[in-house]
């Protein structure tokens, strides 16, 4: 296994990095002697919401003081991810803040983490099992809701309809499946076509609210899109762990509002992460 130090890899990769590499902070030689240390574990380097939580995770760590280092494997194989846990339980960092790759799989790895001493703050996807600090995450079967609504009542309430499902053996798309159709039983002149042929001035609508979709929002080629907001997930995620190693009390879960992103708001996402602030756990948790 490699390693970059965490100050050449930001130089290299200005935040992410999206060379196939495993990414771990030298964390003994950067850290000041005291600091306390989170750590976020997320999959994927070139995921943008992902990336988001550690752009949030930082933030949030440099507003109270302490310091953050991210470990991030190369592939989403369960043999390099359970391996990069050994590495996080060898360096041992004051908490994590975990994005899980598969919630069930990445169980024994908390486990581990625990075992160790290491107090786990889950973000993302929600674990099957494990003892957590708390869950920071979006409820995909609500944003879905609240995204189907959107475009059904954009359509006057009355047309056709085709769902475009990712994989059905993902938590997250089997919630967001469900939600849509469960938004189509409360308008009974919406039908949901068999066939994945539409006609192309369909309006659509998506599920994430990334920079990339911004454009397509402007232009009317999207309707709008569900916000699945990483760095926010990140802000809060690292907040939690840093009043939980404080002492101070934290929320057992923390579900972020469901927001569409069209052309009412688009502006607010148009700030580069890395130039956002950071919500408040004390107004998320009161959402």
């Amino acid at each position: 296994m490699g390693f970059l130090p965490e100050k050449e890899l930001s130089d290299k990769c200005r935040g992410v990095c999206f060379a196939a590499v495993m990414a771990v902070l030298n964390v003994t030689a950067l850290l000041p002697a005291g600091a306390e240390t989170v750590a976020t574990f997320t999959r994927n380097p070139s995921n943008p919401i992902l990336r988001g939580v550690r752009i949030g995770g930082e933030i949030a760590a440099k507003s109270l003081d302490a310091e953050i280092v991210h470990f991030i494997p190369r592939s989403e194989a369960p043999a390099e991810q359970l391996g990069l846990v050994d590495e996080v339980v060898r360096i041992k960092p004051d908490a994590i803040v975990f994005a899980p790759f598969d919630p069930k799989a990445m169980v024994p790895a908390v486990d581990k983490l625990n075992a160790a001493g290491i107090p786990v703050t889950n973000v993302n996807e929600r674990l099957a099992g494990g003892n957590v600090v708390a869950y920071v995450g979006t409820d995909d079967y609500q944003l879905a809701l609240t995204t189907a609504r959107y475009l059904i009542n954009a359509m006057g309430k009355k047309g056709n309809v085709v769902i475009l499902e990712g994989p059905d053996n993902l938590p997250t798309s089997i919630a967001r499946v469900k939600a849509y159709k469960d938004a189509l039983k409360e308008f009974p002149d919406v039908k949901l076509l068999a066939s994945k042929s539409a006609n192309r001035k369909a309006p659509v609508v998506g599920i994430n609210a990334s920079k990339e979709v911004i454009d397509f929002v402007k232009s009317g080629d999207i309707l709008g899109s569900g916000d699945y907001n990483g760095f926010v997930q990140g802000c809060l995620g690292t907040q939690i762990a840093i009043h939980n190693l404080r002492k101070q009390p934290t929320p057992k879960e923390v579900n972020l509002k469901a927001v569409v992103m069209d052309k009412t708001n688009y502006q607010d996402y148009e700030t580069p992460i890395e130039r956002r602030s950071c919500p408040t756990l004390e107004s998320a948790s009161a959402n």
